[in-house]
């Protein structure tokens, strides 16, 4: 085992929190269990980790090892990566294939190799019918770096496929080329959506939530039910009108469900549009070029904040479809022109 590997191999694990090492060495499954039982977790960390070393050192680990070991400690830390989504499409008259694992590795690492002559590719399946997969990117006359890695789940045969991508922006063409047509699709689209919360993005291009009420209706009366909030208002000031509140809570219901939302911490609106007034010699009039915003909504858990605004009073009930269409347009960056 060489210095870069061994190197690869401490600054993993020494990712690793000391409270999660044992259960990820045991997910790794690379070190017997004989091997992990010599090994003092009460001592410090750096004395972990380099006894770790030489027991990898002593198996003869290889870089493949160490890249499935890196794979799993990001599968448990997904939430520390941006997340991109991709979604592929056939053609028109294409059939569906039947999917073969194997041979889509095979391809996708076949592609890669042939654009680029450094590059190290591993992959990890799920039990989700998902393959993690972990590129490492070099050039034609860079060894591939380890520690800035691309990664990539896929669900078998689906068209969806989700990228934590890294800075390296001019491999993502590439990336695009591998996934189409390893996974046997005609075409690849990067979506407008992105989320550190990987399961909250697979749960909405997989609709695996629903924001319909009817689905999740309950015979517990309007006014019984809570969103959550726990809002003191004093009588004298505001008379409550529980008229009024039954309509948000039901107008809440029906945009938003019963169910838990999608975690989403932010949602970007580009607006683009042209000055109109009635004074010719106006400086904005002569402007040829549209006026341009960006808004930004942000919270630890947007589409939550959002169904609690109008119950809370804070926003009217219904919400613009511009802020609760999030989940059905699967995308949270939207760019709003003039007709």
């Amino acid at each position: 085992m060489d210095e870069a590997l061994a190197e690869f191999i401490k600054r993993t694990l020494l990712k690793i929190p000391l409270t999660e090492m044992t259960t990820i060495l045991k997910a790794w499954d690379f070190l017997s269990e004989n091997q992990l039982q010599t090994v003092n977790f009460r001592e410090r960390k750096e004395s972990i980790v380099q006894h770790l070393a030489l027991l990898c050192e002593e198996k003869h680990a290889s870089l493949n090892d160490a890249a499935i070991l890196d794979i799993i400690y990001t599968q448990v830390h997904r939430h520390q990566k941006m997340w991109d989504v991709f979604q592929m499409s056939k053609g028109p008259d294409e059939d569906v294939d039947l999917f073969d694992m194997k041979q889509f590795k095979s391809t996708f690492k076949k592609i890669l190799q042939r654009a680029l002559k450094n590059v190290t590719v591993s992959f990890r399946d799920t039990e989700d019918n998902a393959v993690w997969i972990r590129i490492a990117w070099g050039t034609q006359y860079t060894k591939p770096n380890q520690y800035r890695p691309t990664y990539v789940v896929y669900h078998s045969q689906t068209p969806y496929a989700f990228a934590s991508i890294s800075t390296l922006k001019r491999n993502v063409p590439l990336l695009g080329q591998a996934l189409m047509i390893a996974s046997k699709h005609h075409q690849i689209t990067k979506m407008d959506l992105r989320s550190r919360y990987l399961d909250s993005l697979k749960a909405i291009v997989f609709k695996q939530y629903n924001q319909n009420f009817e689905t999740h209706y309950s015979a517990t009366p309007l006014q019984e039910r809570s969103l959550g909030l726990d809002i003191n208002m004093d009588s004298r000031i505001i008379h409550e009108n529980i008229t009024e509140k039954e309509k948000v809570q039901r107008i809440t219901l029906e945009t938003f469900g019963d169910c838990p939302q999608p975690q989403l911490e932010f949602a970007q609106y580009k607006l683009e549009t042209k000055f109109k007034s009635d004074l010719n010699a106006s400086i904005l009039a002569e402007r040829k070029e549209p006026l341009r915003c960006l808004i930004k909504f942000s919270s630890p858990h947007l589409l939550e904040a959002l169904k609690s605004l109008a119950p809370a009073g804070i926003a009217d009930a219904p919400l613009s479809p511009l802020l609760t269409c999030i989940p059905n347009k699967r995308m949270n960056y939207f760019k709003i022109r003039d007709k």
